[in-house]
């Protein structure tokens, strides 16, 4: 994506700049209770993608399930002359689709098709905080990254001074690519269920704490994924202290490119009603303030 659009409608989000990779897993490891990170070389996706998008993959040959999972991406690597080459894909052992993954030897043939969704919006900011739980800080490396200026992704990127990262989980077993994050030398406040790790606290009220520690809300952005409850009410929090603030919704998709219309979600219009929007193709990434929740 050679340019920033902020208009989800823009051709550089329609489906059919999508491409089709068949492929193997080069990795496929647990890094957290029940989480695995796999490894795919996929070059013609990982040199278009932004921060924010994702993929659908599914085990090629495989009819249970038949339809492909979406993923976000989580890190793009290059090859050996610095080209991005290969995406980094984090998912939860959960499901059919997963759990038949997880138990894939190395060089299993893997179809995907992306990149997918819009991204998040490159918007300058002084601080971008991210506040994640579950299996949501999967879109959020990169997008850090990209806002401190230590990786680019053929648009604006160090627009950023500060990168924070907020992640809760139940329990510390399941937080997952923590040392990616700290490597990345955002600022990390872990939170658990169980007081296990960090603070024993939710992701709304640590962030609330945390906007009320700072003095300009107009020089902080939110960014947020994870359970939808928890979006809800983080853009709540932001809402009342008048923070930008962006959703990544993960709403279950099917086709991953807007036929099926399983993925909608209520969104806000300029008249003042809501209409169903796509998240596979008008999002995933939306305005909080927009959603209907």
């Amino acid at each position: 994506m050679s340019a920033l659009h902020t208009s989800p409608l823009h051709a550089d989000f329609y489906a059919d700049r999508m491409v089709q990779h068949e492929t193997v897993l080069e990795q496929n490891e647990r890094i957290a209770e029940a989480t695995y990170r796999l490894r795919v070389s996929a070059p013609a996706i990982a040199s278009i993608a932004v921060p924010g998008q994702f993929v659908m993959i599914r085990l090629a040959g495989v009819d249970a399930p038949l339809i492909g999972r979406a993923l976000a991406i989580w890190d793009v690597l290059p090859d050996q002359d610095g080209k991005p080459t290969y995406i980094d894909l984090i998912y939860l052992k959960k499901g059919t689709f997963t759990t038949a993954c997880a138990e894939s030897p190395l060089g299993t043939k893997v179809s995907l098709w992306g990149p997918l969704g819009n991204g998040f919006n490159a918007r300058a900011c002084d601080r971008l905080i991210m506040a994640v739980g579950g299996i949501g800080q999967t879109p959020m490396l990169l997008l850090g990254r990209e806002a401190i200026g230590s990786q680019s992704f053929g648009r604006a990127n160090g627009w950023a001074k500060q990168v924070e990262l907020i992640y809760g989980a139940r329990r510390e077993s399941l937080l997952a690519g923590v040392p990616e994050f700290r490597e990345a030398e955002f600022d990390v406040r872990l939170c658990t269920d169980d007081g296990s790790a960090g603070q024993q606290a939710l992701v709304p009220d640590v962030l609330a704490a945390r906007l009320d520690e700072l003095s300009d809300p107009a020089s902080i952005r939110v960014v947020t994924c994870g359970p939808e409850i928890m979006m809800e009410k983080v853009a709540e929090v932001c809402r009342e202290r008048g923070v930008d603030c962006q959703v990544s919704m993960e709403t279950p998709m099917a086709c991953g490119i807007g036929i099926c219309f399983s993925c909608v979600a209520k969104v806000k219009q300029d008249d003042g009603g809501w209409d169903y929007k796509r998240t596979c193709v008008e999002g995933p990434i939306f305005d909080a303030d927009k959603i209907v929740w």
